[in-house]
């Protein structure tokens, strides 16, 4: 999506881990993030998803969206964060069992509000 300006996984030719991910995993699951830039497009997409649950443990059957700078890592210093990659635009979305469908039409949508 065009307000994605960059995105995390492992199963992507170009990522830095790609290599290792191969060696130690039989896929290369279900968490992707993402990055929107700001954090004000990070509250619109989370203000917008209907299909995925706002949840700070990912763990679960249904698709969860975290915002990992204000959740997770909430207590982690901005500066160190930032060395991270942990920036205010970016999202997580653990994947969960839910229609391949219905969960690219909830992000499509939530998407359109960003920006």
């Amino acid at each position: 999506h065009p307000q994605v300006t960059k995105v995390y996984y492992p199963g992507l030719p170009d990522h830095p881990q790609r290599e290792l991910a191969l060696r130690q995993m039989s896929g290369f699951g279900a968490m992707i993030s993402f990055e929107l830039g700001s954090f004000d497009n990070a509250k619109a997409l989370l203000a917008r998803v209907r299909v995925c649950s706002l949840g700070e443990s990912l763990g679960g059957v249904e698709t969860l969206i975290s915002h990992p700078a204000t959740m997770t890592h909430a207590s982690v210093p901005e500066e160190e964060r930032n060395r991270l990659g942990i920036t205010m635009g970016l999202v997580r979305i653990s994947v969960g069992i839910e229609d391949l469908e219905d969960l690219i039409a909830d992000l499509s949508g939530a998407l359109e509000a960003v920006g």
